[in-house]
């Protein structure tokens, strides 16, 4: 049975589940602080003094929470220019003795040009949605991890240098998440979910193939699960295939899934790559629909 048939027959019986009253103490209004203050650092790309403040933020916030907290290091030439590029991934591992393991990650960079800006396409954006939100929801995911542990371990992971290259250059992507696959934190997950894009106030997140190849199952769960919860932004259909950090995993053959909205705030994907892309064109509401979407599929792992 191909994606779209499995997909449709889903659809179909989400509408028959009724909403459960259950729900986590995710506290979206925070995520969306988390959300404005990295921006409040500027643009986070490599090497900048944005990037130093946001390291920093993330540390601050991290440490105290997580049982093993690592600052992954490591240099790429630029492939734009004479220098190196510091790179960091940003690492919070939950119940570390643990073998049986989920990574939630999302990518922490912001990117050093905004090409389909009318105005500044080659100035620095800050990434409200493209960066800052998945972020946001797994620093909130991370408190509640300390107050409330699941079963599996969880490692926390902030990507650098996911979104460095050029249009159409992407063996220049996924910097961090490529390095990290090639030098992992042990026991290795058996899982991997990537937030990416999770912040458009306009929110509707449908099925990338490449994930769903990846594990079917995995989608079917949370996105049916959001759907019972009451959260009409996760919407069985099929999406745009997504090049994103969830690649690599899948590379070396570790299921991986992206959960992320491609279209900000709609089909013609206006705000992508420019200078919109902005907190007052985010809300808490959408870090709420993934943020605790995830946090409830947590706690029944």
């Amino acid at each position: 049975m191909n994606i779209i048939k499995i997909i449709l027959m889903l659809s179909i019986s989400s509408c028959w589940l009724s909403p459960v009253a259950a729900q986590t103490d995710f506290d979206s209004e925070r995520a969306f602080e988390d959300l404005v203050a990295q921006c409040d650092f500027g643009p986070r790309e490599p090497n900048s003094k944005g990037a130093e403040a946001a390291l920093k933020f993330y540390r601050d916030t991290l440490e105290p929470l997580a049982d093993e907290f690592h600052l992954q290091n490591f240099l790429q030439d630029d492939p734009y220019g004479d220098r190196q590029l510091k790179l960091t991934n940003v690492i919070a591992r939950f119940q570390p003795e643990k073998t049986q393991r989920i990574i939630l990650c999302a990518h922490w960079d912001t990117r050093p040009r905004a090409e389909y800006d009318e105005y500044f396409p080659n100035k620095a954006m800050i990434g409200a949605n493209d960066g800052a939100s998945g972020v946001a929801v797994l620093l909130e995911i991370a408190r509640q991890l300390q107050n409330a542990p699941v079963n599996p371990g969880i490692d926390i992971i902030l990507f650098d240098g996911e979104d460095y290259g050029k249009s159409g250059d992407l063996q220049y992507y996924l910097l961090g998440s490529r390095y990290y696959v090639n030098h992992p934190y042990p026991p290795l997950a058996q899982q991997v979910i990537l937030l990416d894009m999770v912040g458009d106030a306009e929110l509707t997140i449908k099925v990338d193939p490449v994930s769903y190849r990846s594990a079917p199952r995995l989608i079917e769960e949370i996105w049916l699960l959001g759907a019972e919860i009451g959260y009409d932004q996760f919407q069985l259909q099929v999406g745009s295939s997504m090049y994103d950090d969830h690649v690599p995993f899948i590379e070396k053959g570790i299921p991986a899934i992206d959960i992320i909205d491609f279209e900000y705030p709609g089909a013609d994907n206006k705000y992508w790559h420019t200078h919109d892309d902005t907190p007052d064109h985010c809300s808490p509401e959408s870090l709420d629909a993934v943020g605790n979407t995830l946090l409830s599929w947590l706690y029944q792992q």
